[in-house]
């Protein structure tokens, strides 16, 4: 508990807790999911994100029973407790490693869009570098400082997106969407083990906890950010293939070439910049959640009694994490499409689950031998 009050000092609410986690998944989902979704799903991929919100609420639900196990710690910390003291750093250590390859990945999505879609001729490590540094300064500022951000970016983020998609109404095609489950639940449901690994990001609650001021709401808020999310990609996928049909599944970035379309008595048109801002707004919040829960598990493991002084090596280490990650987009899309739905999974259900039913049983062991006594 004294570690916890050195190492962070700030509360956020649980209501903050769930508008942070709202753009981590979505920000990166928006661009790359319909396209691969579409793939396996074709014209079912509204019912894919459905599917793969399991995921999320599973996430949700197991983080919130760690927590009334281990009240005040976060995973790093009672991976000590159920595993015992090497067992558990090891767990702690390859969850750290596991955060700063995954917000590498998403350094490199950001650098890869930014520069492939608006500044050609600009050299990524600047751009992913510029990001990165604006982004320690938020997880300096602690948690607050990430909370604050998020309930200002995320309502003018969501309301940029609603007025993109209603935008777009007129050029519109539901027969695209027709006929619906032909080939049965197969597709959908084979189109929704990409999100389900997006939505396993929900895990980084179990990160939150012991900063929140009404830590007894955190699995109501948490369920309703997963509900809001699955929504904002339902709404996503459908409009993208309403409008672009089978073209869905060539681009990159379906949304993208979606904004293209919107055009109102030839004033208000090019409006990428829109889906820019979302993109750029959305990231800066992921990667400075993973950022921080990096700096903050590494701090915690080594038993540090504050995060600041590892910030900038971390953010250094995050950009050379993100130039090697992938030698291009296609192969980022590709592992991302394929295997690192598994990947995620693994480490954001598979470890955790784990990590409760050995503490279950530990608990149930325990109290055999109370009882004995």
């Amino acid at each position: 508990r004294c570690c916890k009050k050195m190492i962070e000092k700030g509360k956020i609410s649980a209501f903050q807790m769930a508008i942070i986690m709202n753009p981590t998944i979505f920000a990166t989902a928006l661009l790359l999911v319909p396209a691969i979704t579409a793939r396996l799903a074709k014209q079912d991929l509204w019912l894919s994100p459905i599917w793969g919100s399991v995921s999320g609420i599973l996430a949700v639900c197991v983080a919130s029973k760690l927590n009334k196990l281990y009240p005040e710690q976060t995973i790093i910390q009672y991976s000590e407790h159920i595993l015992g003291k090497i067992a558990g750093k090891i767990v702690g250590l390859t969850f750290i490693l596991y955060f700063l390859h995954l917000n590498g990945m998403v350094i490199r999505e950001y650098g890869e869009f930014v520069v492939g879609t608006f500044l050609n001729n600009t050299p990524m490590y600047i751009v992913m570098g510029a990001m990165l540094l604006v982004c320690s300064l938020a997880v300096y500022g602690g948690i607050e400082s990430i909370g604050r951000s998020s309930q200002i970016l995320v309502p003018v983020v969501s309301l940029l997106f609603v007025l993109m998609t209603l935008l777009l109404i007129k050029d519109l095609d539901p027969n695209n969407l027709l006929p619906i489950m032909e080939d049965g639940l197969k597709p959908s449901i084979m189109g929704s083990i990409v999100p389900s690994g997006w939505f396993s990001e929900f895990i980084a609650i179990a990160f939150f906890f012991p900063f929140l001021k009404d830590s007894e709401k955190a699995m109501k808020w948490g369920i309703i950010s997963v509900i809001s999310v699955t929504a904002l990609l339902v709404l996503t996928n459908v409009s993208t293939y309403m409008l672009l049909g089978k073209l869905t599944i060539k681009e990159t970035y379906p949304v993208m070439v979606a904004v293209r379309y919107i055009s109102i008595a030839d004033f208000l048109e090019h409006l990428e910049a829109i889906v820019m801002a979302i993109w750029v707004s959305g990231t800066f919040i992921k990667i400075s959640l993973f950022y921080y829960i990096t700096v903050l598990g590494l701090a915690q493991l080594l038993r540090l009694s504050d995060y600041r002084p590892i910030v900038l090596p971390i953010g250094f280490l995050l950009l050379v994490i993100a130039i090697w990650s992938s030698s291009n987009l296609q192969n980022l899309a590709h592992f991302l499409g394929t295997s690192g739905a598994f990947y995620l999974l693994t480490f954001q259900l598979g470890i955790p689950f784990v990590l409760l039913s050995l503490a279950w049983l530990r608990k149930k062991t325990q109290q055999k031998k109370d009882e004995k006594h």
